[in-house]
């Protein structure tokens, strides 16, 4: 590979990290060269990619960030903030999964189908990738709120394991083969048993009562959307599924929207399926979603509790749309609007 846009991918080797490898490959991404980076204890390890093997390596033994164009950051806040500047700084776009820089305000949070725009805006270098509960949620809401601005949002999440990374999905394998087995449960990840359980929090709550989780939902909704009028109020759980979020939403649009026009509404916004319009019995479940990259909504009904209310069901892919798949379309988005083009060897971009 010799043409094409030269890649970072950092924190290859986690749950996320793995599925942006198959996402440049699945959507042939313009590659001219690709590395894969990760933490100091899976430096060495082998990831293929296409037709070639990614020996994986360490951060600390790069000495040029500016020999990329592009980095696909999924290495958690903490690396982030302290590695994404320099990769900015020598004129290398990095587009981050965590949650560190989705407040900043010179940091666009970017849905492509939603807020493309705001790519224009990444004057730091930086764009982050939102929640993944966030970004099936804003793609269901944004057809609506342009029609007819939301005052109030309800969502209830149903979150996999896999938002916790391999080890959320190792536990849950390994607890459901220990109850089978009539074995004693041990739990690590989470802080109760997962299996055949649901969590009713995922993180610890704050003075508020409100976990981060479900505070990322009540934020970077409002940003995404562009609108600071929205009352959002969340509740994220944690359920016994290897991959796929659900959302259990209820909006209140300022005029009431027909469910009848809120299906046409949503079906329309690109990247959006709304699956069982003639097939009641066809709603949208993790197991119709893991590997897709549609957004799937679908029991759109009236709310009867509010002039104006419609309550309806989100499911996505998490690992894919709900991170992956949504870095990769933002670097595309970024090509097409001629933010991000192949720049020559080393050479050095804003201080």
């Amino acid at each position: 590979m010799n043409d094409g846009l030269r890649v970072a991918v950092v924190g290859a080797t986690g749950a996320v990290g793995r599925e942006m490898l198959q996402v440049l490959s699945d959507r042939n991404f313009p590659i001219g060269r690709i590395e894969a980076f990760a933490s100091p204890d899976s430096v060495g390890k082998m990831l293929d990619f296409r037709d070639q093997t990614l020996r994986v390596q360490s951060l600390e033994s790069l000495s040029d960030p500016g020999q990329f164009d592009v980095a696909l950051f999924s290495c958690g806040s903490e690396r982030s903030l302290t590695w994404a500047p320099r990769f900015a700084r020598s004129g290398c776009i990095v587009i981050d999964n965590s949650s560190a820089w989705r407040g900043h305000e010179q940091v666009p949070l970017v849905v492509p189908e939603v807020n493309g725009d705001a790519l224009e805006q990444a004057s730091l270098g930086v764009v982050a990738v939102p929640n993944c509960s966030t970004i099936g949620l804003v793609q269901a809401l944004a057809p609506l709120h342009a029609h007819r601005p939301l005052r109030r949002v309800v969502v209830t999440t149903f979150q996999s394991v896999s938002g916790s990374g391999r080890k959320g999905i190792e536990e849950l394998d390994r607890q459901t083969r220990q109850l089978f087995n009539a074995q004693g449960v041990e739990s690590d990840v989470f802080h109760k048993r997962i299996a055949f359980n649901i969590l009713p929090l995922i993180g610890e709550p704050e003075d508020d009562g409100f976990t981060a989780e479900e505070r990322k939902l009540m934020t970077e909704t409002l940003k995404i959307l562009g609108d600071d009028e929205i009352r959002v109020v969340a509740t994220a759980t944690r359920v016994p599924v290897f991959v796929g979020h659900g959302l259990s939403v209820v909006v209140e649009p300022s005029e009431p929207i027909g469910v009848e026009e809120a299906q046409e509404l949503i079906a329309a916004h690109p990247g959006v399926l709304l699956t069982d319009v003639e097939a009641p019995m066809n709603a949208p479940t993790p197991e119709d979603i893991a590997g897709e990259d549609f957004t799937l909504v679908g029991r759109l009904r009236r709310d009867p509790s509010t002039a104006t209310g419609l309550a309806l069901w989100v499911v996505s892919d998490n690992l894919r749309k709900g991170a992956a798949l949504n870095a990769v379309q933002i670097a595309e988005a970024m090509i097409q609007r001629g933010l991000l083009a192949p720049r020559r060897e080393g050479r050095q971009e804003s201080p």
